[in-house]
């Protein structure tokens, strides 16, 4: 039964794939547009390049099990939001960050970006901090103008006088980078068109920056100290008091950054962008709403990192060593996305469509499948190994039923159950039993008392009672419970193989057990007979044990090991 059932299932989709060929096929052509991705139709070779025209081709005809890929559109879009570095120094929220990109979808869940951002970020220190003197002339808060002293080069200020300052920066960043956005959210393809799609990113770019630092006021001649009197703030480091502290801090600078931040002797620094370069890797997440088919509107939060840890302009801590982390910017945005391309041509960016709307529309449109009945037994041809005539019952092979193994159809047999010994039968099924008319009857005793006792059926390959088969063997152990002096004979057939030993033996063990298990009859009413030829290999024969014959109420099975499907 498992294997028609597999089958069955093997023929209905072929089926249901030939009706989808059929269906595609110039010789049954669509009688309206069917919409694969809004208004696409997959009969118009309009939105194929030259490439997947041939595939398409094939696949109209039924040469090719998939549908070219349609065309679809470019993306554009704008965006700005916060741009802020993670360093050394604290960040201030709020500080601006803009970009532009275009964007090509792969699939349905990979698309290409290209992108260039732009990005202000500005950080200011509540705390003070004297690390900076291990930089030397290198770090800009380690100038401290005086009168007193003249270096070489004319530049006139103490280098003894190392006061603690406060951290500040603001350093321009821009960034070109490609990535490769992987689409989670149109794995769940339960709707046909998608509002709403959150995507992960991945890219590699490369990034300049430059910044610097508010530490002097305007100089207003070479006789007066530039630099911040921080003494003046009186800090007392105390993390409640922060919020006066940065307001003391914006009252005595000036806001105008005019002092270069120390230059990163790891990576190369860019004439045309007076500042440092250096690749740069990124990652991070967003969330798109389709506003209409042309337009989607982003939220996206990326994460960027290029290996340096001066982008703040601060690398020594307060141990007078190097600081061990690196610095890190991250770019928050909202960004709207504008879909080009001729709609008579290109379909949306593929990213937004699900890719089984053509397949789930084909299954909607396939027509019920009538597999042919010829005989109309309720067999199909497939399966059927007879013609039967109208109105016979059958086995599940379409075989009439034979239920006493005469050879005569139960449809036309007027002794539906014939025992053994009476056959051969008459066309009619009627059997001649030994003695003739007029001598004197010798039908064995228990033959007499207990009747014609029926034949059990089983499904082939089976070794499973069916409703009908338990409650003959109800009625079988009801006569063996009248006559309790009666023995009889549980035959079963068929042995010309290993495998039909074996189930021959089953088929007579399940018939015995059954009886005695869950009818209550005694196991010793009974002779075990597998194996016999001349009957048929699906059923078992019970019959009455003629005086003084006997046997065992059970054997060895012949091939208990042997493998069963």
């Amino acid at each position: 039964m498992k294997n028609s059932k597999s089958l069955s299932l093997i023929l209905g989709l072929s089926a249901c794939i030939g009706s989808v060929n059929a269906q595609v096929s110039p010789s049954h052509p669509y009688t309206a547009p069917h919409p694969i991705y809004g208004s696409f139709s997959v009969t118009d070779s309009n939105y194929y390049n030259k490439k997947q025209l041939a595939q398409h081709n094939e696949f109209m005809v039924g040469s090719h099990d998939y549908p070219g890929k349609p065309k679809d559109m470019w993306e554009v879009g704008i965006k700005g939001g916060m741009f802020t570095i993670g360093g050394d120094v604290d960040a201030k929220l709020g500080t601006p960050g803009f970009g532009i990109h275009i964007r090509k979808s792969l699939g349905h869940t990979l698309s290409l970006r290209l992108e260039y951002m732009y990005g202000i970020a500005k950080g200011q220190n509540w705390q003070t901090s004297s690390g900076y003197t291990a930089g030397g002339y290198g770090n800009p808060w380690f100038y401290r103008y005086t009168k007193n002293s003249v270096l070489p080069g004319g530049n006139v200020w103490d280098p003894i006088d190392y006061p603690n300052v406060y951290y500040n920066y603001k350093t321009d960043v821009q960034e070109l980078s490609l990535q490769l956005l992987a689409n989670i959210h149109n794995i769940r393809f339960y709707k046909a068109q998608t509002g709403v799609t959150l995507y992960a990113l991945a890219g590699f770019g490369v990034s300049t920056w430059k910044g610097r630092v508010d530490a002097m006021h305007e100089i207003r001649g070479d006789a007066e100290s530039a630099a911040y009197d921080f003494s003046s703030i009186n800090s007392n480091g105390v993390y409640t008091n922060r919020k006066d502290i940065l307001k003391r801090l914006k009252d005595l600078q000036n806001g105008e950054y005019d002092t270069p931040i120390e230059r990163d002797p790891s990576k190369p620094y860019s004439d045309m962008f007076r500042g440092n370069i250096a690749p740069s890797v990124s990652g991070g997440l967003g969330l798109a709403f389709r506003l209409s088919p042309r337009i989607n509107l982003a939220i996206e939060d990326r994460v960027i990192y290029n290996g340096s840890d001066l982008l703040d302009g601060v690398r020594w801590d307060e141990y007078k060593t190097l600081s061990p982390d690196k610095d890190l910017m991250n770019y928050l945005t909202v960004g709207l996305n504008f879909n080009l391309g001729n709609k008579s041509r290109r379909v949306e960016p593929l990213y937004w469509l699900n890719s089984l709307n053509y397949a789930y529309g084909e299954l909607r449109r396939v027509p019920e499948i009538i597999l042919p009945d010829a005989d109309g037994d309720g067999v199909t041809d497939q399966f059927d190994q007879e013609q039967t005539p109208a109105g016979c019952p059958v086995d599940t092979h379409g075989v009439s039923l034979d239920t006493d193994g005469d050879g005569v159809p139960d449809c036309k047999d007027k002794e539906l159950v014939t025992p053994t010994y009476c056959q051969p039968v008459d066309a009619d099924g009627v059997g001649k039993c030994p003695c003739p008319e007029g001598c004197k009857t010798e039908v064995p005793e228990c033959a007499a008392l207990l009747g014609a006792l029926p034949s059990i059926h089983f499904a082939a390959n089976s070794n499973k009672l069916s409703d009908d088969a338990a409650a003959t063997l109800a009625t079988v152990a009801s006569k063996l419970k009248a006559n309790p002096n009666c023995k009889v004979v549980v035959v079963g057939y068929c042995a010309a193989t290993k495998r039909q030993q074996q189930l021959s033996w089953d088929h007579v063990n399940k018939v015995i057990s059954h009886l005695v298990e869950k009818e209550g009859v005694s196991s010793d009413r009974f002779i075990f007979s597998s194996g016999q030829e001349g009957g048929d290999c699906d059923a078992v024969d019970i019959r009455a044990a003629t005086p003084g014959e006997d046997g065992p109420n059970t054997v060895a099975p012949p091939h208990p090991n042997l493998r069963k499907n």
